[in-house]
């Protein structure tokens, strides 16, 4: 893969930081960290941010107005022009305060339980190990890494999603330590996109018994409008739609003069994502005396399997066989920033630990594959920097 680092005394190394990484894992998933509560990001972000000035990193805290804000951190000495490369994580979790009371940090054996060890403060422990063992073997990478956290991924990085887009333009390709997928550790390397829609429905009042043709029932356009929306899906080019959200109405005895319907669509291209919104927004009422609007867009574009993707998949296959493991891929339904990213620069998602049960009471983290992992995230890292990384 590269002259410049051996992969046996890659592995050999990192192998042999199996307490300090269980150590780091185990802090970090001792602050916990919900997405809403922003002042509860600090003390992750200062375990973070002292870890990494301990490798000459210079870190920059991006305050946020609503969240907890982003770090962004690059070497100290950097040569000038040199191409970047770009490792993302989040330091925000699902759990709520108070959760290691009924989920507390344990190891059994290979496995770290606790809230956020798989998604993803088992990634955010990889980015410094892969760090720290490339300082130790002395290796300097083709491309400068810089590292971005935020503190809002799991709400869609509303607030540090430009940032997220500044840097995926300045770099030649990025990595995401997002948590793999099941046993085999796949990588994520398709995602869908998200969309979420809102279709309002208009009607008129009536009494339901004195009056019932006086009225126009929103309810009744609603059950039309389901039907319709639940037509658009189609399996085979992987767009699912659901209808999540229902509400309409006043009283039994009254036609409905107002319905609502919460849709979620899922598409795995961009033609698909158009398709659907030109289609929910195309949609006209059928009842007479209704009228019906309706407000979203895909907002988390997919992650698609673009040419300059496929080449960095390649080096990633390439860099797992040099250390002596298989890799395989897939496509998931959930989101990530490697979405956005890949608009704009190559990228591999789903790079994070081997695991179970992000967002679930199982939650854990297998040490001895995420070991492994953290070598395959330091080889790459190694790995030449693509002279098409900007093209399509």
């Amino acid at each position: 893969m590269t002259q410049a680092v051996d992969p046996g005394a890659l592995l050999a190394w990192v192998r042999g930081e199996r307490a300090a990484f269980v150590a780091f894992l185990s802090d970090l998933t001792a602050m916990e960290s919900p997405t809403d509560e922003p002042e509860r990001q600090r003390p992750v972000q200062e375990y973070m941010t002292s870890a990494l000035e301990a490798l000459d990193y210079r870190v920059v805290r991006h305050p946020g107005r609503a969240t907890g804000g982003a770090l962004l951190a690059a070497p100290r000495p950097r040569e000038r022009g040199a191409p970047l490369q770009l490792v993302v994580g989040h330091t925000d979790t699902v759990w709520p305060v108070g959760t290691l009371a009924e989920m507390p940090v344990r190891l059994d054996g290979d496995r770290l339980s606790g809230p956020g060890t798989f998604d993803m403060k088992a990634g955010l422990t990889q980015m410094v190990f892969a760090l720290r063992a490339l300082r130790a073997m002395g290796a300097q990478p083709p491309a400068t890494p810089v590292l971005l956290l935020n503190s809002d991924e799991e709400t869609g990085s509303p607030e540090s999603g430009r940032l997220v887009r500044r840097m995926a333009k300045r770099v030649a390709r990025a990595f995401v330590p997002e948590p793999s997928w099941g046993e085999e550790g796949l990588l994520k390397t398709a995602r869908k996109g998200v969309g979420t829609f809102t279709v309002h429905i208009r009607g008129r009042a009536a009494h339901a018994g004195l009056n019932p043709g006086g009225g126009a029932s929103a309810i009744t356009e609603l059950a039309s409008v389901i039907r319709r929306v639940g037509a658009l899906a189609d399996p085979e080019a992987g767009t699912t739609v659901n209808v999540g959200v229902v509400e309409g109405g006043t009283r039994p005895n009254v036609v409905a003069a107002s319905a609502r319907a919460g849709v979620d669509v899922r598409v795995a291209t961009m033609d698909e994502a158009r398709r659907m919104e030109a289609a929910l927004h195309a949609l006209q009422a059928e009842t007479p005396g209704v009228s019906l609007e309706v407000q979203g867009a895909v907002t988390i574009p997919p992650l698609e399997r673009t040419p300059r993707n496929r080449r960095l998949w390649a080096q990633a296959v390439e860099a797992a066989a040099a250390l002596g493991h298989p890799l395989g891929e897939t496509m998931v339904g959930g989101a990530s920033d490697g979405s956005v990213i890949s608009l704009f620069a190559p990228t591999l998602d789903g790079m994070g630990a081997i695991g179970d049960g992000a967002h679930a009471v199982h939650e854990h983290v297998l040490v001895t594959p995420t070991l492994e992992r953290t070598a395959l995230l330091a080889l790459l890292l190694m790995a030449p920097v693509d002279p098409r990384a900007r093209e399509p």
